[in-house]
């Protein structure tokens, strides 16, 4: 019988601990900043981008931001030394300006990037930064998401579908920078894709399940219709996206990434990729 697709299932999450936390790790060695004393991340789920974080800057007072008690309750039982914050990022701020604000894969669930971003902007420091990745709308859609869009559009899932992942907030590059540059000393902003290798198309499945499919799963009305959603979008998947020879597929995924530096920011080199 499925999980509960309205709760946020940190052991599925990090089944794909490595290939969820290499974007981190792209972002954090691009950010230009020496010795942040404060950093937020938001939307740090169970701990692992907060923990590329504290290893960069080992010496910061962080704060980890998630609205999912599961996650946190699995980030308090790590290494990382921050503190745990349960809270809602469409209505929570810091107690005052921060260093560096960070979030790995998690801002794309803000409705209204165009009034958000602001206001996240808003809580950094003089010297400070806002870094963030979220994934990016691709004009050519990959295979796999063709698959899970027609799989959705059909009878009976239609009629209870939730949003598709093209009605997202996410913005273009141009929007960000044109948002971010009047009061930024500098912004960088590049695009990523990623090609994770897994296991095959039941894999991707599995992949989504955590993050993309939450909301579409959650409309169904039974378990039951969620079993054979997830059937009928495996078997899909199986006939779209093509194994390699050796029977594992590549999961194409784009990413959108942000860097934004308040006047004072301090640029030293950055981290070896």
């Amino acid at each position: 019988m499925p999980d509960d697709p309205t709760r946020w299932d940190a052991r599925r999450y990090l089944h794909f601990e490595e290939e969820r936390t290499q974007p981190c790790r792209d972002l954090v060695r691009r950010i230009a900043l020496e010795r942040p004393g404060t950093v937020v991340d938001l939307g740090c789920g169970p701990g692992n981008s907060t923990a590329v974080v504290a290893g960069r800057w080992p010496e910061a007072r962080l704060e980890g931001v998630d609205v999912s008690e599961e996650m946190l309750t699995t980030a308090r039982r790590s290494a990382v030394r921050a503190t745990w914050t349960a809270a809602d990022l469409r209505t929570w701020r810091p107690a005052g300006p921060v260093d560096l604000v960070f979030s790995n894969a998690a801002l794309q669930w803000l409705p209204d990037h165009a009034r958000a971003i602001p206001r996240v902007w808003a809580w950094v420091a003089p010297g400070g930064a806002l870094a963030f990745q979220v994934p990016a709308r691709d004009p050519h859609p990959p295979a796999w998401l063709e698959g899970m869009l027609a799989v959705r559009a059909r009878s009976p899932w239609a009629a209870v579908a939730a949003p598709a992942p093209d009605d997202s907030s996410v913005l273009s590059l141009e929007e960000y920078y044109d948002l971010l540059a009047p009061s930024a000393s500098r912004v960088e902003l590049w695009d990523t894709e990623y090609g994770h290798v897994l296991d095959g198309p039941a894999a991707i499945v599995e992949w989504t399940r955590s993050t993309l499919l939450r909301p579409w799963l959650a409309a169904l009305p039974s378990d039951r219709d969620r079993s054979s959603y997830l059937a009928e979008l495996t078997a899909e998947l199986e006939r779209r996206v093509p194994r390699r020879r050796d029977g594992r597929v590549v999961f194409p995924f784009l990413r959108r990434f942000v860097i934004a530096y308040r006047d004072g920011a301090t640029a030293t080199p950055r981290q070896p990729l």
